[in-house]
């Protein structure tokens, strides 16, 4: 498992607190890439879009998941299996899902983090791109959007906390982006959701899992639209705008320039007074 030091490194090589790449330009013609996780990110905060695709300033990436990767790549392979196959995996029978993992040459592709499957809206020139971790095929030629997700908790997993409101959203771009590449897609995509027991008696050098696939059906993606619109005037706007109501960074990187700020006059005080105590001497 990676520890702090590995992590530490791992930011100090990738993460830049002030790039001045893949930064939008209200002067350009060409299109502005721009991935699913960013249009979320507006959604939050549009202050913290601004300062990431406008002024370079990213927020710092959290703390890998290694452990989520792991069981992602091993639903992949599993899946995959299926799919080479032309069959149905067990777990979609045993939830009645009459569909097949979908085959197509760009499979990979659209799972690759950096180009995904990609649609250039052309109101706001905006490339947008999301990469997938699976999509089925039913039997009426609709696509399934599937997302995996893994957690370790006591309850039984489900969608209803506010916070994976995100995970919604990141579904239903899924859905609108193989829309716009002239897929004919089910409104209803699938959660594969992994979680890790806790109640064994024993760690015995083996994790395991309860795996449950929640339907999630998405009828409305006119908000995407919207959404995307409002990226746009964001980002051709010279002032920084509002943060969002519920977002942790502004308040406490405001509070940071605060406090240095204090700081800073405090020490100029200090100096000066002792300026002036040693000038008696």
């Amino acid at each position: 498992m990676m520890n702090l030091l590995c992590y530490n490194k791992l930011m100090s090589e990738y993460y830049n607190s002030l790039r001045t790449r893949n930064l939008f330009d209200p002067d350009s013609k060409e299109s502005f890439k721009l991935s699913r996780s960013k249009i979320d990110l507006f959604v939050e905060c549009p202050r913290c879009f601004y300062l990431d695709r406008r002024l370079g300033v990213g927020r710092p990436p959290g703390f890998p998941f290694a452990l989520n990767s792991a069981v992602d790549a091993l639903l992949k392979k599993e899946f995959d299996i299926h799919r080479a196959n032309e069959t149905t995996h067990p777990m979609m029978k045993a939830y009645k899902i009459d569909a097949v993992p979908f085959q197509n040459e760009k499979i990979n592709e659209w799972r690759n983090n950096f180009k995904g499957i990609q649609f250039l809206h052309k109101k706001t020139n905006f490339l947008i791109f999301g990469a997938i971790d699976d999509v089925w095929i039913n039997f009426k030629k609709e696509l399934h959007i599937v997302d995996y997700k893994a957690t370790s908790k006591d309850d039984e997993v489900n969608l209803d906390a506010e916070w994976q409101d995100g995970y919604k959203r990141q579904m239903e771009i899924y859905r609108w982006l193989f829309i716009n590449n002239g897929f004919k897609v089910s409104d209803t995509g699938y959660f594969v959701y992994a979680n890790g027991k806790k109640d064994r008696a024993a760690f015995d050098a083996r994790l395991e899992f309860d795996v449950k696939i929640i339907p999630y059906k998405s009828e409305n993606l006119n908000w995407i639209e919207k959404v995307l619109v409002d990226m746009k005037k964001c980002l051709i706007d010279n002032r920084i705008p509002k943060e969002g109501k519920r977002c942790d960074y502004c308040p406490y990187r405001d509070s940071a320039v605060e406090v240095v700020e204090r700081h800073k006059k405090f020490n100029v005080r200090d100096k000066n007074e002792n300026s002036e105590k040693n000038s008696l001497f």
